[in-house]
């Protein structure tokens, strides 16, 4: 899967956006004029679920809990709750 990267530069701010092959925005901030502060955004990158995994499966379950166990702390402001 290829990503796509683009920043739409401001007076004073940047908007930088990654994008995914079927347009699906990956990663958006904005972000002061600073190409400090603009190479330092973090991405967060999430795991993909396995294929065959099945929430409503009993034997799917050990690795649902491992998934939520093991998800990181960081809280994006207009980010979903993981489900």
């Amino acid at each position: 899967m290829n990503k796509f990267s683009g920043i739409d530069l401001h007076s004073n701010n940047s908007v930088v956006v990654v994008s995914d092959d079927a347009d699906r925005v990956v990663y958006q901030r904005r972000l002061p004029n600073d190409p400090v502060q603009i190479r330092a955004a973090q991405i967060t990158r999430h795991v993909k679920v396995r294929g065959p995994a099945n929430p409503f499966d009993r034997a799917w379950t050990s690795y649902f809990a491992r998934r939520r166990a093991a998800k990181h702390p960081v809280s994006l402001s207009g980010a979903t709750p993981w489900c």
